[in-house]
């Protein structure tokens, strides 16, 4: 995919245009992702307390429960949406879903170990450590080119 940006001092707002030969899935999610611009934060309650959270301080997001939570480097809020709603607002370039009851954000990763059996271990900059579902595997190994 190409990106142009073009600078015009007459121009009032930004505008986006998308050129393709055809209307594929990848245009569709794009168009659907760029419309829908979601604010970088999200809310997360603590203690009784609504608090902002920046999408860059999440290092995980899980169901436990019967809630979601979002852990941070700051302790652990629940947040009022659905893993799935959480999964289409996150950068899927950032964000990866490693079962169906977690996503993890990529640049709080400190390693994956391969040498399980039909898993993978993931071990967080937080000290903490989770596992890649088995239906999930394929699609983190294609994430880091294995």
């Amino acid at each position: 995919m190409r990106v142009e940006v073009q600078l015009d001092s007459a121009c009032s707002e930004p505008r986006i245009i998308i050129v393709a030969a055809a209307m594929t899935e990848e245009v569709q999610a794009l168009a659907q992702r760029l419309s829908d611009a979601a604010p970088a934060v999200l809310a997360g309650v603590r203690d009784g307390k609504a608090e902002v959270l920046e999408y860059d301080a999440l290092i995980r997001v899980y169901a436990s429960a019967g809630k979601v939570m979002a852990e941070t480097e700051k302790g652990e809020y629940v947040l009022r949406f659905r893993l799935y709603e959480l999964e289409e607002r996150l950068d899927p370039r950032r964000f990866v879903r490693i079962s169906n009851s977690e996503i993890i954000n990529l640049r709080q990763v400190r390693s994956f170990d391969l040498s399980l059996t039909g898993t993978v271990c993931v071990k967080l900059m937080n000290g903490a450590t989770t596992y890649v579902s088995r239906r999930h595997v394929a699609k983190v190994k294609k994430l880091l080119g294995l």
